[in-house]
């Protein structure tokens, strides 16, 4: 059995596996709800809302990263009091992370907050940001400034929509799950390992591996929902990662970004004498796979500095990083950016991208 349910001190909330997403609609949907759908999902799944027997809202927008921001929620939240939304109605995401981002946002501040529904309809967020409550959208330039912790009241998880993903996305999906599984433990990742091996000839493996990887982050988040303390492992890999999204003008994926990210975390993990060079290079043979097709070899490392040095979990001029001893074993620490790192990071772009 997939389905499951998640502990949350705001509300609990359950995630369910399912085949047949229009007739979920039609089941689910009561009048008075409004549905936020991605614009892309609209126009390839054209007959997804006709199921829906009753008169209900739709706003179809674009995902992007300007609509989820301040400025860009405002035309959203504007439409919903013109429609007559009422703290009884409820929100029902449908897309991808920037989609659950502004149903949370918006469905937290509504009113003080109302009842909200997400479908995912990327490995992403079917993997890994559809839990875990937290909300972001943008301030101006500035990425992810304003949030909370809001979770849905239920989320559907449909394989189908991974149909019309492209290889790419479904690398990224997969190189952010990945993570999860090193930090499991060794026979966690040994397993996912044989997986990312069959999961492209069979879909059905889709599912066992975005369960998996929930069912991690689910055991992290009831003991630590508001990213305090334990939850703040499932960073590895990103520091690095937001860094190369950023340089690169986000044209590498966020997922194929960590997939870099962790191995450039393990490389700096056995520069520091936490890693064997035997386990970094196990799990550098799946991250190979991940990140197969791009190349951050161009990057130049004095504004790679920059941009870690920026990274919002830093303290003072000291970085946070999350590091690896061994599977099962990651753990956050400091580290000072000075001249012995930066080397590091050299040796690293210049041998370790050929």
């Amino acid at each position: 059995m997939l389905d499951f349910k998640v502990k949350s001190s705001i509300h609990d909330y359950e995630i369910e596996f399912v085949n047949d997403v229009r007739d979920i609609l039609k089941k689910n949907v009561l009048e008075g709800d409004v549905i936020i759908i991605d614009n892309k999902v609209n126009e390839l799944y054209p007959d997804l809302l006709e199921t829906i027997d009753l008169e209900v809202s739709v706003i179809s927008i674009d995902a992007n990263e300007g609509q989820k921001s301040y400025h860009g929620l405002i035309p959203i939240i504007q439409e919903l009091i013109l429609k007559g939304f009422r703290k009884n109605n409820r929100l029902i995401g449908i897309g991808g992370g920037i989609i659950q981002d502004i149903t949370a946002f918006t469905g937290s501040i509504m009113y003080r907050g109302v009842t909200w529904l997400f479908f995912p309809t990327t490995l992403l967020a079917q993997g890994d940001s559809c839990i875990g409550s937290k909300t972001s959208i943008n301030f101006g330039e500035f990425k992810n400034q304003l949030g909370g912790f809001f979770p849905p009241n239920k989320i559907f998880i449909n394989l189908d929509f991974l149909n019309t993903l492209s290889v790419s996305d479904l690398q990224s999906g997969l190189g952010e799950m990945a993570h999860y599984f090193v930090v499991a433990g060794k026979d966690e990742f040994y397993e996912y390992k044989l997986d990312y091996e069959k999961v492209f000839a069979d879909k059905r493996i889709f599912a066992k591996i975005i369960a998996n990887s929930l069912k991690i982050k689910k055991s992290y988040i009831e003991i630590d929902e508001f990213d305090q303390s334990e939850r703040q492992v499932f960073n590895y890999g990103h520091s690095f990662g937001h860094a190369i999204e950023s340089l690169t003008n986000y044209s590498v994926p966020h997922g194929i970004a960590v997939s870099f990210g962790m191995d450039m975390a393990n490389y700096v993990s056995v520069k520091r004498g936490y890693l064997t060079e035997t386990i970094r290079m196990e799990i550098r043979s799946v991250l190979e796979k991940i990140w197969t097709g791009f190349d951050i070899s161009n990057i130049d490392v004095a504004k790679f500095v920059v941009a870690l040095s920026k990274d919002k979990k830093n303290v003072g001029t000291e970085l946070r990083l999350i590091l690896c001893k061994g599977y099962g074993e990651v753990f956050k620490t400091s580290q000072k950016l000075d001249e012995e790192f930066i080397g590091w990071l050299e040796e690293y772009f210049r041998n370790e991208l050929a």
